[in-house]
C-alpha cells in the first residue's frame, strides 16, 4: 500500500482531521529544528536561521497551494487565501481572524497564538525575537508570494500590555503601487529550483459529492479545511505535506551555508526525530491506532514525513510482528544532490529519524535493514520499550506537542 491510496480512502472529515495534524507537523519540525540551532549556535544564530528557513520556504509553498486550490491573483483575497492555507498559521493552533477591506486593504489578527504562549515563559527578550525581529522580515517575504508591493505591518504586538491583552497581536496589511517591490531572498531562489519546489503531483477526483471544489470563490474569513470537497482536500494535504519539507530544505540549507554539511546534518538528525515521533503518536491517537504492528502499518503511510509523489512509502505487514517498509531510490527526494533533507540521511544509511517515527507509535518497535531504503520494523511483546531521546524532550517543551484541535465547520452536505 501507498500513502496515495490511504488518503484515497478516508471521508472528508477525516482527511480534514489530517489536514490540521499535516499543518501541526511543520511546527514540531520548526519547534525541534531550531531548538537544535539554539543549543548548537546560540539565541541569534537561532534568529537568523528562523528568518532565513520561513522567507526561503514560504513564497515558494505559497505560490504551489494557490495553483493546487486555483486561487492565483494579486490582491487581498488572494494574499489572505494563501494564509489560510499556509502551516505558519496551523489552524486553532495560531487561530487567526481576517478582515478584507478592499482588493488592496486587509486587517488580520491572532485571537490566540500557540506560537506566543510557547515563547513567553521564556521572556521578553525572546517575545521580540519572535514577534518583531522574525516577523517582520518573514510576513513580507509571505506577501511577495502574491503581491511584491504588499507590506503587513503592527497595529499592535507583543510584549503584550498588559499581559493578558487580547487578542495577541493586530496586523493591516497593504498594497500600495508606489512602494518599491520587495525582492525575494537568494535562499528563496535556491529552493525554488529544488525538485521537491517544482514537483508535479497528480491527485484523483474526490469520491464524495459536497464542498468546494477548488477555493477560486469569495474569501471566507471563517475557512476550515471542512469546506473543501475530496479532491479539494487531497490536493491541499498534498501540498500541506510538502510545506513541511521545504520549510526543512531552507533550514539545512541556510545551516549548512553557515557551519557546513556536517553540522547540518547532524542537525537534522535531531530535528527529525524529535519531530517524527511526535507527530507519530499524534497520528496513532487521531486514527484510533493502539499498538504493533498492526497501528505501524495504519500510521506510516499517512505520516506526513513521507509526502505523496515526493517519497511514498510502501508497506507490507508481514505476519502479526512485522511490517515491510521501502522507498523507491528513483523518487524525486533522493534526486536533489544536496543533504537538505531527511531523505539524504537514509539514503547514507542513518535510519535513527525512521526509528524514532516507529517508537512514537510503539516504543517497543526496532528498525532492521534489509537493503538499501528497505527495512523491517519489529514489535514483539516481550520487546524492551526504548527510551525517549533527548531531541524528542526538547520537542515536547510548550503546548505545540500537545495541542488539541476541534472541529469549528460541518462537512457541508452533498
Amino acid at each position: 500500500m501507498n500513502e496515495r491510496s490511504d488518503l484515497s480512502r478516508l471521508s472528508r472529515q477525516s482527511l480534514a482531521d489530517l489536514g490540521r495534524e499535516y499543518m501541526l507537523f511543520a511546527f514540531l519540525l520548526t519547534r525541534s529544528g531550531l531548538g537544535q540551532v539554539h543549543l548548537r549556535f546560540g539565541p541569534e544564530e537561532q534568529e537568523r536561521i528562523a528568518i532565513l528557513e520561513w522567507m526561503g520556504a514560504s513564497p515558494v509553498y505559497t505560490q504551489r497551494m494557490q495553483r493546487a486550490l486555483g486561487f492565483v491573483g494579486d490582491d487581498m483575497a488572494t494574499i489572505f487565501k494563501g494564509l489560510q492555507l499556509d502551516v505558519g498559521f496551523t489552524h486553532q493552533y495560531m487561530d487567526v481572524g481576517y478582515r478584507l477591506v478592499d482588493a488592496e486593504h486587509g486587517e488580520f489578527w491572532l485571537n490566540s497564538c500557540g506560537a506566543l504562549l510557547d515563547v513567553e515563559p521564556m521572556g521578553e527578550h525572546s517575545v521580540v525575537s519572535m514577534c518583531h525581529h522574525i516577523e517582520d522580515p518573514t510576513f513580507d517575504a509571505t506577501a511577495v508570494a502574491t503581491n511584491p508591493r504588499a507590506r503587513i505591518r503592527p497595529v499592535h504586538r507583543p510584549p503584550r500590555r498588559p499581559s493578558d491583552r487580547q487578542p495577541h497581536c493586530y496586523w493591516t496589511v497593504t498594497i500600495d503601487p508606489d512602494v518599491e517591490p520587495v525582492v525575494e531572498a537568494e535562499l528563496t531562489g535556491r529552493v525554488r529550483r529544488s525538485r521537491l519546489a517544482t514537483l508535479e503531483t497528480v491527485v484523483a477526483p474526490g469520491r464524495e459529492a459536497g464542498g468546494l471544489l477548488d477555493y477560486s470563490g469569495a474569501f471566507d474569513p471563517e475557512f476550515q479545511l471542512e469546506v473543501l470537497g475530496d479532491g479539494a482536500l487531497l490536493r491541499a494535504l498534498t501540498e500541506l505535506a510538502l510545506q513541511s519539507h521545504l520549510l526543512v530544505r531552507a533550514m539545512l540549507l541556510a545551516v549548512s551555508d553557515g557551519h557546513g554539511e556536517d553540522a547540518a546534518r547532524d542537525l537534522a538528525v535531531d530535528m527529525c526525530v524529535g519531530a517524527n515521533w511526535i507527530a507519530s503518536e499524534r497520528l496513532r491517537d487521531l486514527l484510533g491506532a493502539s499498538a504493533g504492528a498492526d497501528a505501524i502499518s495504519r500510521v506510516v503511510p499517512l505520516h506526513p514525513a513521507f509526502p505523496p509523489d515526493y517519497a511514498p512509502v510502501r508497506v507490507e505487514p508481514v505476519g502479526d510482528d512485522r511490517v515491510h517498509l521501502s522507498l523507491d531510490p528513483q523518487s524525486p527526494a533522493f534526486r536533489e544532490g544536496d543533504g537538505a533533507s531527511w531523505f539524504a540521511l537514509l539514503a547514507a544509511g542513518d535510519a535513527r529519524p525512521l526509528e524514532a517515527l516507529v517508537q512514537g507509535i510503539d516504543a517497543r518497535a526496532t528498525v532492521e535493514s534489509v537493503a538499501p531504503l528497505t527495512w523491517d520494523v519489529v514489535v514483539r511483546a516481550d520487546s524492551s520499550v526504548a527510551e525517549e531521546p533527548d531531541a524528542v524532550a526538547i520537542t515536547r517543551v510548550g503546548k505545540c506537542a500537545g495541542f488539541e484541535f476541534v472541529r469549528r465547520r460541518p462537512v457541508p452536505a452533498a
